[in-house]
């Protein structure tokens, strides 16, 4: 039997569609995100907490969910242990799937995860909407409403004690708002030793050379102790890089601010210019905040701009030790242009 169900933004407008995931009500903020490609890894991607995620691209599902494999305890497919969008939209779900790595199909695996799904949605008209009006809350209605609860997503992502990885000379700790496994894989195969902290753990309990702050979901605002971890480190001379919401923690932890994008960047080929030269890196990003300098004071200055919008995409401390880019360096999906960011990072360490 068909079940099915409709998505019901918060100005009123409502979507019909067909469900195929988990049939269960959920809510909030809707966004998009235009990859043709790497919904596995989007889908597990902690950035996406509380968030319902509609795909622009029309056909989703066709190459199916892979199978895991594992390093250094890791997932290698998947960028975390489980999906944390809270919904996902999309206009034409292909239940019949082929890929020689594929082990289900994406309508089992939402099933399988507690996920709703709505497919037959006009995300062409969907997209449009949230162009116009800017960021918008909605909710997927199948059955019974669900409730809305106060959440506070960077601590329903992060981890809840260190977890260490690696054996290299150079011990790095990084706080984690949501990390990415890509960035955990990246660091490790530079050959460092990584000391993975809850969001608002006491990091200088801790000896380490240097600090990531990574990527993760919500308001940077609400980030308040790895805010403080950031500026003190600053302040005592430890080499510091932040990733996407770690650029954000990082402006203002040097006395910037941040504010809401009108509807984020999603996506993998946002062009961003590295500032002082004439090169231009395609790059992978999911944020729907952006950072600011004003009242940063003259140490700071911005490392990449958004070419589309002009909007900033990194920032570094006049002396070159501290910086961080909104982008994901580590990429998965998208461009792998921006690894080098982790080689400069580590370069810092001494």
């Amino acid at each position: 039997m068909v079940a099915k169900g409709s998505l019901v933004l918060e100005d009123g407008t409502v979507f019909e569609g067909i469900s195929f995931g988990y049939p269960v009500s959920s809510s909030g903020e809707v966004v998009f995100n235009t990859g043709m490609v790497g919904y596995p890894e989007s889908l597990t991607d902690p950035s996406y907490r509380g968030q319902i995620l509609s795909f622009t691209y029309p056909m989703i599902g066709n190459y199916g969910v892979p199978r895991d494999s594992k390093s250094n305890g890791l997932s290698r497919v998947f960028e975390s242990d489980s999906i944390h969008a809270s919904g996902v939209i999309v206009s034409d779900y292909s239940e019949n799937y082929s890929h020689w790595n594929a082990a289900m199909s994406l309508g089992k695996w939402l099933r399988s995860n507690g996920i709703p799904a709505l497919e037959g949605i006009d995300t062409r008209s969907l997209t449009k909407i949230l162009r116009e009006r800017g960021t918008i809350n909605g909710r997927i209605i199948i059955g019974k409403e669900a409730k809305e609860v106060k959440r506070n997503p960077i601590e329903e992502v992060s981890i809840k004690k260190p977890v260490a990885y690696g054996n290299g000379k150079k011990k790095i700790v990084l706080i984690d708002c949501g990390v990415k496994n890509s960035i955990l894989h990246s660091l490790l195969a530079r050959d460092v030793s990584i000391i993975r902290v809850p969001w608002d753990y006491d990091i200088f309990s801790l000896k380490f050379d240097g600090l990531l702050v990574s990527n993760g979901p919500g308001d940077p605002k609400n980030a308040e102790k790895a805010i403080e971890n950031v500026r003190k480190a600053i302040e005592l001379d430890i080499p510091t890089f932040g990733i996407c919401l770690g650029n954000q923690i990082m402006a203002l932890a040097a006395g910037g601010d941040t504010y809401k994008m009108r509807y984020g960047h999603r996506s993998q080929n946002q062009p961003c210019l590295m500032e002082g030269t004439k090169r231009c890196y395609i790059t992978s990003q999911n944020h729907g905040y952006a950072a600011s300098l004003d009242g940063a004071g003259g140490e700071w200055k911005p490392l990449f701009t958004n070419l589309n919008d002009g909007t900033n995409e990194g920032i570094v401390h006049r002396s070159g030790r501290f910086f961080s880019v909104q982008f994901h360096p580590e990429a998965n999906p998208g461009p792998t242009d921006t690894s080098a960011m982790f080689d400069r990072f580590l370069g810092l360490l001494r």
